[in-house]
């Protein structure tokens, strides 16, 4: 498109042929009035907006609620790999946003991605959605209406996160409470979101007719960056001291972009110099759906009442922003501004990043509380043992090294309870042990091998008139020790079928035969079903608690029929996952802070013609918050708990430096950006001057 018109006009002297096309200038916008909400200045189809992202956000978060513990233990990836999948996922989700601005602003406009792009594509309806509907919700408000605008993002951040909130919370029960195919109901956990996504297709089409509909203003982000490249070649090319200083490097690019461009451009580069910083807020954010998700698999999900899954904590986000909302919006802001402090935009999102950073300091405390508590990893050339007496009476065990040195000496009663492993030193990698074994009046000797960081069962048994025993290896445990185990010894003479609730059968063999591990849900198993070839028999094996691990000895000692002696040898999570609260309630309150600010802001500061480029720009470093996160999860090496630290340390130098760049930003109204351009006189556009018009006969 040509932006002149032909001036048919004889009072015209000259005819400016354009050979570059140019963005239309800012036109007025659409004078479609909608419908008000009760007679207020909220117009009716922020409704229909407000509720397609509801469920667009139910779908989203659902989905990803179960992610890592998808990856963790149906995939069996581990726990770096699953985080830096999961990061890499959501940073995808927010790189595409570049690609549903452009279409928006260039070529379809706000609606018809969002109702033909975003919500047909599930794959690329992140990218289509994001950009253009917190712009288009801000477009449903007239420039008057400012106030009501800023609130209106509140409105619309909050049902984002009662979206969240009940996908968070459901979710993770359809997949643990619900079995398919024997195991957790993974296809009900991402299928329910996928209908919430055409629920919100169908809500949002509702609204058409009400919608005030911005049309597209061209290929704004091609003319963007043209108009950039050209003013740093402008810029070197007349680097000599014979051209004037010009009083900004993109006034290099006068010679051919109308000032109006210019000017948006200037105030686009100004906001996204701002927005450098911005990822490190958001490396810390997204991690609620990976490491503090990793984090709750080793704590206790009781809370009395009910019982948490570890995915499910991530319900205290949305759960949390629903409360702080509206008590930020209505009372800590107002209290501060009585205050007479001046809290800007900039200011909240400052100290919204200070929150974030005393979140992770507190998920550090808690990280290394847990270690704490936990059951120890042996080391190099070491191995953890522990030894069942299945006899029936007291045992005396003696364990010696190559050298006959005493490394064990302790008595075990029949079926005693062992409290602990016992650690032992070994001189190489592997090594024999030598055992005694005194029951009764006989002395058994016997010798095992043994490797280093492994953890060993011995279990002793009766063999006629003495004893015998074999060495089980418990190298699972390593693996295990996130989720509730469990394993069997069976001392009856025939095989033992056992049916733990799913497809899948546990299959133990007979006369001490062991059994692999099983993982499974924490919860009462008040009746199991055991079956041998002569008879069918159920068992109360109790409660199975979270991050244990227990052997069943199934036995028939007693007139009352086969009996099952339980022994828990890995304790349960002691630490319960209430612990989590301080850090969710501070990173939540620094979200409400930043994340709702940040999207007000980047609606104000952006040219008419380029809010879903910008609204793109701030979700850009949510993608880049992410490939933070990748990059320390697989390249650093550390600790959790270091890890943790790490991140807050970096969090908060980069809010001194955001704060400092914050000091000397001069917040743009788009007035004034419109008024500058109305300004300048005379334009240059294309390869020719549009000079002043003048009468003048032919």
């Amino acid at each position: 498109m040509n932006p002149f018109q032909k001036n048919e006009s004889k009072d015209t002297l000259f005819l400016p042929v354009s050979t570059e096309e140019v963005p239309p200038q800012s036109s007025n916008f659409p004078k479609k009035l909608s419908p008000k909400i009760c007679g207020s200045n909220y117009p009716l189809s922020i409704v229909f907006i407000v509720v397609n992202e509801f469920c667009e956000r139910f779908s989203y978060y659902g989905m990803k609620a179960v992610l890592t513990v998808y990856f963790l233990y149906y995939l069996h990836w581990s726990e770096d790999t699953s985080t830096s999948v999961y990061h890499a996922f959501s940073s995808l989700c927010y790189f595409t946003p570049i690609l549903g601005a452009v279409i928006a602003d260039s070529w379809l406009g706000k609606f018809k991605v969002l109702s033909m792009v975003g919500l047909s594509l599930i794959a690329l309806g992140t990218g289509g959605i994001k950009p253009c509907v917190a712009a288009f919700g801000g477009d449903q408000f007239e420039e008057k209406h400012a106030e009501e605008r800023t609130r209106y993002f509140s409105v619309f951040y909050l049902s984002i996160n009662a979206g969240s909130l009940i996908s968070t919370f459901v979710t993770p029960m359809l997949r643990g409470d619900v079995q398919c195919f024997g195991k957790d109901c993974y296809a009900l956990a991402f299928g329910v979101p996928g209908l919430l996504m055409l629920i919100a297709l169908v809500v949002f089409a509702m609204g058409s007719k009400l919608y005030r509909k911005s049309p597209p203003e061209g290929n704004i982000l091609n003319q963007v960056v043209k108009c950039i490249w050209f003013a740093i070649s402008s810029r070197f090319k007349n680097h000599s001291g014979d051209n004037p200083k010009r009083e900004h490097w993109l006034d290099w690019a006068a010679e051919k972009y109308p000032k109006q461009l210019i000017m948006d451009v200037k105030a686009l580069t100004r906001v996204l110099f701002l927005y450098i910083p911005l990822p490190m807020f958001w490396a810390l954010l997204d991690q609620q759906g990976s490491r503090w998700t990793l984090q709750a698999t080793r704590m206790n999900g009781n809370l009395g009442f009910f019982v948490l899954q570890p995915d499910q904590i991530q319900v205290l986000s949305p759960s949390l922003i629903v409360i702080f909302i509206p008590l930020f919006d209505l009372v800590i802001y107002r209290l501060v501004s009585k205050c007479g402090i001046n809290f800007t935009s900039l200011r909240k999102m400052a100290v919204g990043m200070i929150l974030a950073c005393l979140g992770f300091a507190v998920a550090a405390a808690v990280e290394i509380k847990i270690n704490e508590m936990a059951t120890c990893q042996p080391n190099s050339q070491e191995i953890f043992l522990q030894v069942l007496n299945l006899a029936d009476d007291e045992i005396k065990v003696t364990v010696q090294g190559d050298e006959n040195n005493t490394l064990l000496a302790e008595s075990i009663k029949s079926f005693q309870n062992m409290p602990h492993y016992s650690k032992l030193h070994l001189k190489t990698k592997s090594q024999n042990f030598h055992f005694q074994l005194k029951y009764h009046n006989v002395s058994v000797y016997t010798e095992h091998s043994v490797e280093e960081k492994m953890w060993y069962t011995l279990i002793i048994r009766e063999d006629g008139e003495s004893i015998s025993s074999m060495m089980v290896k418990d190298e699972e445990n390593k693996t295990t020790d996130r989720m509730t185990a469990m394993r069997f010894v069976n001392t009856l003479h025939e095989e033992v079928n056992v049916s733990l609730g799913t497809d899948a059968s546990l299959i133990v063999d007979e006369d001490y035969g062991v059994s692999a591990y099983r993982t499974v849900q924490r919860r009462e198993y008040p009746v199991v079903h055991f079956r041998t070839k002569n008879e069918d028999f159920s068992l109360n094996l109790g409660l199975l608690d979270f991050g244990a691990a227990y052997l069943f000895v199934i036995t028939n000692r007693t007139s009352q029929g086969p009996q099952a002696w339980k022994m828990e040898y890995i304790p349960a999570n002691k630490m319960s996952v209430a612990w989590q609260l301080p850090q969710y309630a501070l990173v939540t309150a620094g979200e409400v802070m930043f994340s709702v600010t940040g999207l007000e802001f980047s609606y104000s500061q952006a040219p008419s013609s380029m809010k879903s480029v910008l609204q793109a720009a701030w979700l850009l470093t949510i993608a880049f918050g992410n490939i933070i996160v990748i990059i320390v999860a697989q390249f650093s090496g550390l600790a959790q708990w270091a890890e943790f630290i790490f991140f807050s340390c970096l969090m908060l130098v980069v809010c001194l430096i955001f704060s400092i760049m914050g000091y000397y930003y001069v917040p743009l109204k788009p007035e004034d950006v419109q008024g500058s351009a109305n300004k300048q006189t005379p334009q240059i556009q294309g390869n020719m001057i549009n000079l002043e018009t003048k009468k003048t006969r032919l």
